[in-house]
């Protein structure tokens, strides 16, 4: 029992790990290609961009929803505490969903697009800003007392390592949907978003580099985790393997190759996510509660297992298959 009490809390943490970035990976480009949607010049391009998402955008957001069931079940501890110091950034998330989803359906109705086209751009870039400032307000630390909750100030979540985190995120959305777009669009189109994508590629890497610079400064427990043996070498290699894959990105797309770009961002998503996990495990909310102290009891543990084992390969299967149905290319009468 001892051996499980241990191991369960990491296997639900990776879990929770594969779920974010799934999230990310997947609901990042259609949150990207909505903020890329306000720059659209005409409404037969903005049309295109928004058709390239009908068929996938609620499926993609269904991993948010299996996260946040799993940190309730897995991690109660942690569910409660990060929702009652993330109110107002969970708030802004919400609201962003809801005017993207509103509008979205609206617009294809209605006579006078306008409104419902600026709601969509401004509801993906208020849902992408709400998850920039709940991960920079999670990376910062919640004050919680001896029993775990919360004893902090309202607007804590809001610093300028939590703003620098949360535009950091929007461009690696923006980043995402640019490759996308490039896979999905032809002529132009295309074109216009080869440029998005090289532009989003440069700033997202100056705001990795200007987080990786003050992390160690703002937060001592990164400090520690980053000049730790063995630790340090492991963070010395992934800034080299970022550098690396932002160069095949940028090669890939003055090369205006079509799938390379996209599959390249992934794999700079997934480096990210494997540095932040390195930086904050064991710790679900650091430096505060380890995932162990959150954790619910082993027996509970066991039968989320068992439920999520038949879950993610269903998951998984229909996203793939959704995606193969709709794998060709969007195209308008003037973008061809």
């Amino acid at each position: 029992m001892e051996t499980l009490t241990y191991f369960l809390p990491q296997v639900w943490f990776a879990i929770l790990a594969l779920f974010l970035f799934l999230y990310v990976m997947l609901d990042g480009f259609d949150l990207g290609v909505g903020i890329l949607s306000v720059t659209a010049s005409d409404e037969e391009r903005r049309g295109i961009l928004m058709t390239s998402l009908g068929n996938v955008w609620d499926a993609n957001e269904t991993w948010l929803v299996l996260m946040g069931g799993a940190l309730f079940g897995a991690f109660p501890l942690a569910y409660s505490t990060i929702l009652t110091a993330l109110y107002i950034p969970i708030l802004m998330m919400i609201f962003g969903f809801i005017f993207r989803a509103v509008a979205f359906e609206f617009r294809e109705h209605a006579n006078r697009k306008a409104f419902w086209n600026l709601a969509f751009g401004a509801g993906s870039f208020l849902a992408a800003l709400g998850q920039g400032f709940a991960l920079g307000g999670v990376l910062a630390g919640i004050k919680v007392d001896a029993a775990g909750d919360f004893v902090g100030g309202t607007w804590d979540w809001l610093s300028v390592p939590s703003l620098l985190v949360a535009l950091t995120l929007i461009q690696g959305y923006v980043l995402i949907g640019s490759t996308y777009l490039v896979w999905k669009t032809t002529g132009n189109l295309q074109q216009t978003h080869y440029k998005t994508a090289i532009i989003a590629a440069w700033t997202t890497l100056l705001g990795a580099i200007a987080i990786t610079a003050i992390a160690p400064i703002f937060y001592d427990y990164a400090r520690q985790r980053l000049f730790t043996q063995p630790l340090i070498y492991i963070f010395t290699i992934i800034p080299i393997l970022g550098v690396l894959l932002i160069w095949q990105l940028i090669t890939s797309l003055n090369k205006r190759q079509e799938k390379a770009p996209f599959f390249w961002t992934i794999l700079l998503f997934l480096l990210t996510f494997i540095g932040l996990a390195l930086v904050v495990f064991p710790y679900i909310i650091p430096t505060e509660i380890t995932i162990y102290e959150a954790a619910a009891s082993p027996s509970s543990l066991v039968f989320m297992l068992i439920f999520i084992g038949f879950l993610i390969p269903i998951m998984l299967a229909y996203n793939l298959y959704q995606y193969f149905v709709f794998r060709g290319k969007i195209t308008g009468a003037h973008y061809e």
